[in-house]
């Protein structure tokens, strides 16, 4: 495992996808079990993508974590798709993580009611439940969430709003395997602001896989800005960055490892 840092953004570098899983996730586990020691309950928001498979299960190796405690988040969803759909990032993070422990309460982002009063209502959910640890990846666009660069925004005033799904996006759900082909992917969804997810304490993100190579370039070497959303995680105090030999190759050699 390799370790970096660019401005506040620290980066591990592991030496395969799944050492990427097991320290991610032992790392998250661990700050976990410290924030029990010292609050009553967390609020823990997740991304969900095949690319956190690992960070998951390794999470759901852990026997210590009390998570009756936990209160579970996710942070986007398709509009469109019907309730039952295994694309459903909620139906996603049911099945890999939501109903494999007990956390204290689960908050789904409801995409099948008006979206605008959906924003609203989540954005109570945030507000009344601050959030401690957030757990997300990072899109061949470079999106968080699905802040694609047409929409990100850096300074938005919402924490959760509708969105339009840029083609690179939409496209990276069928290379995901989760579509066959772009024409099913959804063309609109709700997600949780730029602004929204940097709330949260500590930022976890987890990122295997050659497709976010140049994603990961353009998020440590460019400049912060919207064009790439996820490089606003080099100014998050607490913010770490996890990678994959795939995801790490294109900034292997010009970085400053130790």
């Amino acid at each position: 495992m390799k370790y970096s840092k660019i401005d506040q953004l620290q980066i591990y570098a592991a030496d395969s996808r799944e050492e990427m899983g097991r320290i991610s996730g032992q790392d998250v586990a661990s700050l976990i079990k410290i924030f029990l020691q010292e609050k009553e309950e967390l609020n823990v928001m997740f991304a969900a993508a095949p690319s956190q498979n690992e960070v998951l299960a390794e999470l759901l190796s852990d026997t210590e974590i009390d998570w009756s405690r936990i209160n579970a988040f996710h942070m986007d969803e398709y509009i469109g798709l019907p309730q039952n759909s295994p694309q459903k990032f909620g139906n996603f993070l049911r099945e890999h993580i939501f109903e494999k422990v007990p956390f204290g309460q689960i908050f789904y982002i409801d995409s099948n009611s008006d979206p605008e009063e959906e924003c609203q209502r989540y954005e109570r959910i945030l507000r009344s439940h601050p959030i401690d640890i957030c757990i997300l990846g990072v899109g061949e666009n470079g999106h968080l969430a699905f802040n694609d660069p047409d929409v990100a925004d850096f300074s938005d005033n919402r924490l959760v709003k509708q969105v339009e799904l840029d083609e690179k996006c939409r496209q990276q759900q069928v290379n995901d395997g989760c579509f066959s082909s772009i024409s099913q992917v959804p063309k609109t969804a709700l997600t949780v602001t730029i602004p929204g997810l940097t709330r949260a304490k500590v930022m976890f993100c987890v990122v295997p896989t050659k497709n976010k190579a140049e994603a990961i370039k353009n998020m440590l070497t460019g400049e912060v800005e919207e064009l790439c959303p996820a490089s606003i995680l080099r100014k998050k105090a607490g913010a770490k960055l996890y990678l994959d030999p795939d995801a790490a190759k294109n900034v292997l050699e010009n970085t400053n490892w130790m």
